[in-house]
């Protein structure tokens, strides 16, 4: 398989008029100290106009390549010729450069072509080109190392070709020349030419402005035609990367990745119909993808077709996000940490994701998500200009200070991976550094669900503290400057964010609502109904077999008020009979009613309370965990909540009355989801977590009393 190896160089601007850049360069012949390797060049030809304004120089160049013995032996030489052909116009002020190798030119082909041109807008600065390509066909078997030699010694190249031509530069001035005269016409009386030569060049072309715009023209279409046909925009520095600027405004990039980037923004240029992503953007998925230009094109290319679909590059003009979002979405954009990137405060932990999800759908959650990330890419191209560093990323602060089960409330931890997803793919490398704080006991059960969708690159930029251990070396003041430490972290700086809250349940929207406009919460697939009647309550059974593991429930009383138990059990009830006798042949059409605990069964001795019981009243939701002391068999009941009679008398009052009768036929109705998550899924994550002090070896030594564990559920009412 052939290996081709493309390079193209960005332009490289030399603020020195073309003809001095031409003297420097011509020192570099027959040999030159800065490159060890040029042994020795040969003047194969050479052609000369008779204005000398032509001048067209072929060389054989003598290089040793640094290589191992080995392959030199193998290859049978010590040395690799390359033919250099020089075309100088110096009335068109050009130098032109092809270069290819005559050894080996059967297995192995490389091409060069370099440029020296005026500059399109400004006549006394020079600019800089290269491009090359290198095609392996065959190698002793040696293919690859041949390949890695080769750039190796190429990148070197590439970077030491400024230095040289500025060691010839400085050369020059040392031996008082800093100015070479233009090339004129020959004159036919020499007497004349002679006074009237030096003058020419040096009269300021800015007088004559007409003249200096057609030879900004004519240079331009000069480059034109001596580039190769593919590149029609070629001339204009407005659509070319120069190194001054990739410097500037996108970091120190190898020549390899400069060129990745010259070569996929190019293909952009050429192929794509729509907006053309900035330069940074375009870099952030290179980077995404190491620099190979075939697999970041085609996230790239993704990204770009889904923008266009969900009109991205206008959200931030035209999308108003809903006052819900503007009220309890508590986060925002707060000043910069001490690198420079856009700092994001997001206080997860006193946000109603379950509510938002609720009251919203997924779909502007995510829109609203997509225009912090737009928000984000805007922010960093302001501090760029205000840093004078290119600045690609942002810093996002999340603090889990309230952070609960109802945060694990699954459709909203799923809306959550979908929305971690959508960023990962199209906003990629825009994550500087993820500083997560006040971490509680449930954030490792979080942490699991969500950080297999999450790049390794990413996660290498997360820093977790539990508590206050933020305050401590290491933490928060490492980061970011203590002018603008947030009030609610205990620093000085009124933080806009928005504490965030539950969400009113008379803003959530119906299932109708919802099914309108098609998009469906998980609720139908995950939830399941049950019903609960006086005398028959609905049980599940859940068997556990690792003794520190953690059961999860979030339910909804749909209907009726109940009241929740948690018992624990070693020995496996009976399983449970369809249809017993009597009284039960009537709940049979109320849909999912199931009883596990034996009649015969004792509390205390068949069975134990391992929560205190949760009176739960009509609307709640409620999400809580348990951490298990021993294995065996645990039962989730929800038992049919009956009124207290009224204390001073036996008989019963009227609200209880007309309340008993409102509750149809005394049935309540329960939406419920319960999930077991075993320690093994917790453990992995553990290890990231260590230095967070939130194992659950303290989780469960926390837990296991009930009134402590009590905590761990919790009602929104």
């Amino acid at each position: 398989a052939a290996m081709v190896q493309k390079y193209q160089s960005p332009v490289r601007v030399y603020k020195h008029p073309f003809e001095l850049i031409m003297a420097a360069y011509e020192r570099r012949f027959p040999t030159c100290p800065l490159i060890p390797m040029f042994v020795a060049s040969d003047t194969v030809n050479e052609y000369k106009s008779e204005d000398e304004a032509i001048h067209v120089i072929e060389r054989r160049c003598k290089l040793d390549i640094d290589a191992p013995r080995l392959l030199k032996k193998i290859a049978g030489v010590d040395y690799v010729y390359f033919v250099q052909k020089n075309s100088l116009n110096r009335r068109e002020r050009t130098l032109h450069i092809e270069a290819y190798n005559e050894t080996f030119s059967n297995r192995v082909i490389i091409n060069e072509h370099c440029s020296y041109t005026v500059h399109p807008d400004n006549e006394d600065w020079t600019c800089f080109e290269q491009s090359a390509s290198l095609d392996i066909k065959s190698f002793f078997g040696f293919e690859s190392t041949v390949e890695k030699i080769a750039m190796k010694q190429y990148t070197s190249n590439i970077k030491k070709g400024k230095e040289i031509i500025e060691y010839y530069l400085k050369q020059l001035e040392e031996e008082g020349i800093t100015f070479v005269p233009r090339w004129t016409p020959p004159v036919a009386c020499k007497s004349e030419s002679s006074s009237s030569h030096p003058r020419r060049p040096v009269s300021p072309a800015i007088n004559i402005p007409e003249s200096a715009t057609k030879e900004g023209l004519s240079n331009k279409e000069i480059l034109n035609t001596s580039s190769s046909p593919s590149e029609p925009t070629a001339g204009t520095p407005d659509d070319k990367l120069d190194a001054d600027y990739i410097k500037r405004y996108l970091g120190d990039l190898t020549p390899m990745q400069e060129s990745c980037l010259i070569r996929l923004r190019q293909w952009l240029q050429e192929t794509h119909k729509g907006k053309i992503p900035k330069d940074e953007h375009i870099l952030r998925f290179l980077r995404a993808r190491d620099f190979n230009i075939d697999k970041a094109r085609e996230i790239l290319c993704q990204s770009l077709t889904w923008r266009k679909q969900h009109q991205v590059d206008y959200i931030l003009d035209t999308w108003n996000p809903p006052q819900v979002l503007q009220d309890y979405y508590a986060g925002g954009w707060h000043h910069h940490d001490k690198d420079g990137r856009p700092l994001y405060v997001l206080r997860l932990g006193q946000m109603d994701t379950k509510g938002l999800v609720r009251a919203l759908g997924e779909e502007a959650l995510l829109r609203y998500v997509l225009s912090i990330n737009e928000e984000g890419l805007r922010r960093c191209e302001e501090n760029t200009k205000v840093f004078g560093r290119p600045i690609s990323s942002w810093t996002c602060l999340v603090d889990l200070e309230g952070l609960n089960m109802r945060h694990l409330w699954r459709p909203g931890v799923k809306a959550l991976l979908r929305i971690i997803e959508v960023v990962e793919a199209n906003y990629p490398e825009t994550l500087g550094r993820l500083l997560i704080l006040r971490a509680p006991r449930v954030f490792p059960v979080l942490w699991t669900l969500v950080s297999p969708f999450i790049d390794d690159n990413t996660r290498k930029k997360f820093l977790i503290y539990a508590g206050n251990d933020y305050q401590g070396p290491g933490g928060l003041l490492d980061y970011i400057d203590k002018e603008i430490i947030p009030d609610f972290l205990g620093g000085e700086c009124m933080c806009e964010v928005p504490e965030g809250g539950l969400v009113p349940k008379s803003l959530y929207r119906t299932a109708e609502e919802l099914e309108n406009e098609d998009i469906k919460l998980w609720t139908e697939t995950i939830y399941q109904s049950a019903s609960v009647f006086k005398g028959a309550p609905h049980e599940v059974l859940i068997q556990i077999v690792d003794a520190s593991s953690v059961i999860t429930w979030d339910f909804d009383v749909c209907k009726g008020d109940i009241v929740f138990n948690i018992f624990h059990s070693k020995r496996a009830p009976q399983p449970p009979k369809k249809d017993s006798l009597g009284a039960h042949s009537i709940t049979s059409p109320g849909g999912n009613n199931v009883q596990l605990i034996d009649k015969v069964w004792q509390l205390g001795r068949d069975y134990s309370m391992v929560e205190s019981p949760l009176i739960c009243k009509e609307g709640e939701s409620v999400q809580g965990s348990h951490v298990t002391r021993w294995p065996g068999f645990y039962i989730l009941q929800w038992k049919f909540h009956s009124m207290p009679a009224c204390a001073t008398t036996n008989l019963p009052r009227v609200d209880d009355v007309l309340a008993s009768l409102q509750v149809s036929s005394h049935k309540c109705k329960v939406m419920y989801y319960t999930e077991v998550i075993g320690s093994e899924d917790f453990r992995g994550s553990m290890t990231s977590l260590e230095s967070s002090h939130s194992g659950f070896s303290q989780l469960s030594a926390a837990t296991t009393s009930s009134s402590q564990s009590h905590s761990s559920s919790m009602i929104s009412r």
